[in-house]
């Protein structure tokens, strides 16, 4: 690979880990309480003002941190805010100079959330805290605190500007990943090679993709072979080998040979923009601890605005000084202000979901990563699953001659066959270099096997049930026979009417690693099950060999959802694991469903509340361990934000509080609910689910 591609190549894999770890870093600090349209107005409203030339921030922004309008504005306030209390406290400019800069300073400032106070509350009728802020900054001016107005302005300005940075940011990562996705491709057309944009390829359309190229967009690849980093999609960082007729992701970065692939989708609908597209879309899909905060927030708000307004009121009634209780009343709409409390759980879900994103675990809403910080019980489909789903030869017995020839003779009357078992006897056969004996007038047997002539005598292949309908005698063999399928195994005979050659043993392989994780699964307190329609004896083999608690064999589909909700009843929570739209009835059933599997399955992926882009099990139990940081990490700052309301609030109201030190505690709480929100990313977070 050219020493520039890899370069671009490690670039781009850069983007992808820092723009889905900061993924929806944006809480809903100003949104408490708004509709979906409320929402949208107000993120329109934050992403129009003073954006540098050309520059929409719906679009992202790609500038350095000083540049951004609200966060510059909002230090620039501060700056002159800043200066005008030193020179003046030094004697360098007079008390009316000094006032000059905090009038100039608030409305710098404060005109970008002030704005968006007022239309919420215009165009939605909604308190929300900026409008709290607006309020404080307004009494503490008539109050004729104007340097704690411009602190307040600062201190507020300052840290939305962070919030709202991050999120362009992000929003501008995110959508730079799709760079990773070539903007041109190497057409064949006509047997010519032709340059086309990426998003003019169309569905059948052959492309070449040589060495250190990124795919453009999704496809099988029709000729040639080499080893792609899939990363992007899978969040796997191996290089996968790849041949004639298996899939290919867009994004994926072609390491070596040249492949011809035919495109199976559009550029604008690969697999690397659906990917995206759940990211984003992800984060907003509440769950129930941030729907109840939304909820707190619509009724709150109003409230403390309400008794604010009483503190003016009712003291002039009793005859108490107003002066007083109007500085108490400022202080405490900037105290009571919730903002820990509403980024206290959307930051939190937003760090885990783009962290399990990064990781090739589509987590596709709040409310799903809640249900897995929930699960008590694991339910697992096996084939496909726990298994790889592909039956191998594990034993060869001839009784007479040699097991190449038991081979040869089983693989040519297999090879007509689409079944399971025969392709694998035929890869068996393949691998060892036999090549298969000529057969003819190759029949299938439903259910049974098949048979053939081979020379001018017919053979049977299949189950011992076959033989014994053709009247063979298997007393010699049963012993071995039972011992075999009490192992799981299934076995074949190989024979005529008259006598047997031998047999072999097929049995699908338990996926690597598979017990490990059922271990650690243990380890985190969670019960395991395994729900199959394979038959007890193979179950009770896998169960045994993994350490499964228990199993049910010989499942229909609505079977498997009896299980699951009857787990449910037991246990509570339950994850349910298989491997595709065969599992969808007991997916969609389980607390929370996962597909194992389903980089550019379209069925996969929405079959299931969770995706898994590659076939490894341990993002079963990693997920699991990110629900349960992200539900304690929230969990601790809804206490945090509940028990600093619950000092402040009196402080304010006894009048212990001034507005500059009201403002300093709320604006460093909101910035520590935000790291400690972020820490879900965090590897050391992750802990066991066990508490």
């Amino acid at each position: 690979m050219r020493t520039s591609d890899r370069a671009d190549w490690n670039a781009g894999s850069a983007r992808i880990r820092g723009a889905l770890v900061t993924l929806g870093r944006k809480s809903s600090l100003n949104m408490t309480g708004l509709g979906e349209q409320g929402r949208n107005n107000m993120c329109e409203s934050r992403m129009s003002p003073v954006m540098p030339e050309g520059h929409d921030h719906r679009d992202g922004f790609d500038g350095p941190w000083w540049r951004y309008p609200v966060l510059r504005n909002a230090l620039m306030a501060g700056a002159l805010a800043g200066a005008g209390f030193v020179f003046a406290h030094l004697g360098l400019i007079s008390s009316q100079t000094e006032g000059v800069c905090y009038l100039l300073a608030i409305p710098l400032g404060g005109y970008h959330w002030s704005r968006e106070a007022m239309e919420a509350l215009v165009r939605e009728r909604v308190v929300g805290i900026d409008l709290l802020m607006l309020a404080a900054t307004v009494g503490s001016g008539i109050l004729g605190l104007w340097d704690e107005a411009a602190f307040l302005v600062f201190l507020y300005g300052a840290a939305e500007g962070l919030e709202e940075y991050t999120y362009a940011r992000t929003r501008s990562a995110i959508r730079a990943l799709l760079d990773l996705a070539p903007k041109e491709a190497h057409v064949l057309r006509n047997g010519e090679e032709l340059t086309i944009p990426a998003e003019r390829l169309q569905v059948g359309d052959h492309f070449l993709i040589r060495p250190g190229e990124g795919l453009p967009t999704d496809g099988i690849i029709r000729s040639g072979s080499s080893s792609l980093d899939e990363s992007p999609i899978t969040g796997e960082s191996l290089p996968v080998d790849k041949g004639p007729g298996m899939k290919v992701f867009a994004g994926s970065l072609n390491r070596q040979g040249l492949l011809e692939v035919e495109a199976t989708a559009s550029f604008q609908d690969n697999t690397l923009a659906k990917i995206i597209h759940l990211v984003e879309d992800a984060q907003e899909r509440k769950g129930a601890a941030q729907q109840w905060i939304e909820r707190f927030g619509r009724r709150y708000s109003p409230a403390v605005l309400l008794v604010a307004l009483g503190f003016l009121v009712v003291p002039s009634l009793l005859g108490l000084p107003l002066a007083d209780w109007a500085m108490r009343a400022v202080v405490l709409l900037v105290a009571a202000a919730p903002c820990a409390l509403v980024m206290s759980t959307p930051v939190a879900t937003a760090a885990a979901i783009a962290t399990a994103g990064k990781r090739g675990i589509l987590i596709k809403g709040g409310v799903h990563l809640e249900h897995l910080g929930q699960v008590r019980a694991v339910a697992f489909d096996k084939t496909g699953t726990l298994t790889y789903g592909r039956p191998v030869v594990t034993d060869l017995i001839p009784f007479t001659g040699s097991e190449e020839e038991l081979l040869a003779l089983a693989a040519g009357m297999e090879y007509g066959s689409e079944h399971p078992l025969a392709r694998a006897i035929v890869e068996r056969a393949r691998a060892a270099e036999i090549v298969p004996v000529e057969v003819r007038a190759f029949h299938a047997l439903m259910g049974a096997g098949a048979t053939a002539v081979v020379g001018d005598q017919s053979w049977y292949v299949g189950s011992p049930d076959l033989f014994q309908q053709l009247g063979v005698d298997l007393t010699t063999i049963e012993d071995h026979v039972r011992a075999l399928q009490a192992d799981g195994k299934t076995v074949v005979l190989v024979g005529n009417q008259h006598t047997l050659r031998g047999l072999l043993a097929l049995q699908d392989r338990i996926r690597e690693g598979a017990r490990e994780v059922i271990a650690g699964l243990h380890t985190m307190g969670v019960r395991v099950v395994m729900l199959t329609g394979d038959n007890a004896r193979t179950a009770r083999s896998v169960a045994q060999a993994l350490g499964i608690d228990s199993y049910l064999a010989d499942l229909k589909p609505e079977d498997k959802v009896r299980a699951v909700r009857d787990l449910e009843a037991r246990y509570g929570a339950v994850l349910m694991v298989g491997d595709g739209i065969n599992d969808a009835p007991a997916l969609a059933a389980a607390t929370c469903g996962v597909a194992m599997g389903a980089a550019g399955t379209d069925a996969a992926i929405e079959a299931a509340d969770v995706a898994l882009m590659a076939d490894d099990l341990s993002k079963v139990s990693e997920a699991l361990r990110l629900g349960a940081t992200a539900r304690r990490i929230s969990t601790q700052n809804v206490a945090f934000s509940l028990l600093l309301l619950a000092v402040l609030i009196p402080l304010a109201v006894g009048g212990f509080l001034s507005v500059a030190l009201a403002v300093l505690v709320h604006e460093v709480s909101e910035l520590l609910a935000v790291a400690n929100g972020l820490r879900v990313g965090w590897p050391a977070a992750c802990v066991s689910t066990s508490e």
